[in-house]
């Protein structure tokens, strides 16, 4: 699913409200980091992630690399923290109810 930049703005405006539950540090992207990531998404749709300081990553490199491994979408990119989105497949269960394209498609 590629986002709109309707969609896109939608999510950096929840992103603003919600804490960084990710924090990829010195090891990097690890197996545990990726499950912690999916488990995230799984829950709340929406995560924000931090990369430290010591980490030898930058966002975009961590961004690029753990929404490829939790097949989920990238909202934004600002300094060293990073938000993924991931909608949740059974559609009762979605939290995020997310603007529709309203242009027409030829």
């Amino acid at each position: 699913m590629e986002l709109t930049s309707k969609q896109r703005a939608q999510l950096r405006g929840v992103a603003n409200s919600i804490d960084t539950i990710v924090h990829i540090g010195k090891d990097g992207i690890t197996d545990n980091l990726v499950k912690q990531a999916n488990d995230a998404l799984e829950a709340r749709e929406i995560i924000k992630c931090k990369v430290q300081e010591n980490s030898m990553l930058t966002a975009r490199e961590a961004c690029d690399q753990l929404s490829r491994l939790t097949r989920s979408e990238q909202v934004q990119v600002i300094g060293t923290k990073f938000v993924l989105y991931r909608q949740h497949y059974d559609k009762s269960k979605r939290k995020i109810q997310l603007v529709r394209d309203t242009r027409k498609k030829d």
